[in-house]
């Protein structure tokens, strides 16, 4: 509080500077810089931000919050860019990661617009990489991939626009010959009836289940004569 000359009073925010009294390279990160005020670790940066640094610099409250940001925002970066290591993800399941870790909102929208940036994170991709990977090692129909990419925080038109780049009849068939070694020696109903509830299961529409079901029992019947059972002695 200050007192003008006519008798007025100023009410104001104290700026208190405050003085490096170290840098040091941290121990578990070497790519980082703790910074040390007035004796006490205040904050870490990455080595090109603390390079305009030095032991002894007085630093305004302003300046201390910037450089803070500047940590807030690398080691959130980090965060998402070692989550990324793993798999893509979508920008949402990033969103979702970083909030539980209780990283400030507006430090998240800075991140995914960096990630955009350098195109580590792109839902369109995102999309198309899940689906692929879905039918290379167990191919699902549209209506579980949509489920599980809208899960992943997927807009429904990016979703729709990767579906419709797959074969769901390809799928289901690949999805349908692995089950074969399973149901040898079920009568063709029994047969229909458990590979049709596996691929209903899988996500594929009827149409679909219908079509493939009858493909495979016609092409089982000309390889494999002896593949199903006759269906009267089943019966029995």
């Amino acid at each position: 509080m200050a007192i003008c000359a006519n008798g007025c009073f100023i009410l104001g925010i104290l700026n208190v500077a405050r003085t490096i009294t170290a840098l040091e390279i941290q121990k578990r990160d070497k790519d980082r810089i703790s910074i040390y005020l007035d004796g006490e670790f205040a904050f870490g940066l990455p080595i090109v931000d603390a390079a305009r640094l030095h032991k002894g610099q007085v630093l305004s409250e302003q300046e201390i919050a910037r450089l803070r940001g500047i940590d807030d925002l690398s080691r959130a970066l980090d965060q998402a860019v070692r989550l990324l290591a793993r798999r893509p993800y979508s920008s949402a399941e990033i969103l979702r990661h970083l909030g539980s870790k209780q990283v400030a909102e507006p430090v998240i929208e800075e991140v995914l617009a960096k990630l955009e940036q350098l195109g580590y994170v792109d839902d369109r991709a995102f999309a198309q990489y899940w689906i692929e990977n879905r039918d290379q090692f167990g191919p699902r129909g549209p209506r579980a991939l949509r489920y599980e990419l809208h899960q992943k925080g997927v807009s429904d038109a990016i979703i729709q626009a990767a579906l419709d780049k797959m074969d769901p009849h390809d799928s289901a068939y690949r999805a349908a010959q692995a089950q074969v070694r399973r149901l040898r020696g079920l009568s063709q109903q029994e047969f229909r009836n458990r590979l049709g509830s596996f691929l209903a299961r899988r996500g594929f529409d009827y149409d679909i289940v219908r079509e493939v079901t009858g493909q495979l029992i016609t092409a089982l019947q000309e390889e494999q004569p002896d593949y199903f059972a006759d269906d009267q002695a089943y019966e029995e």
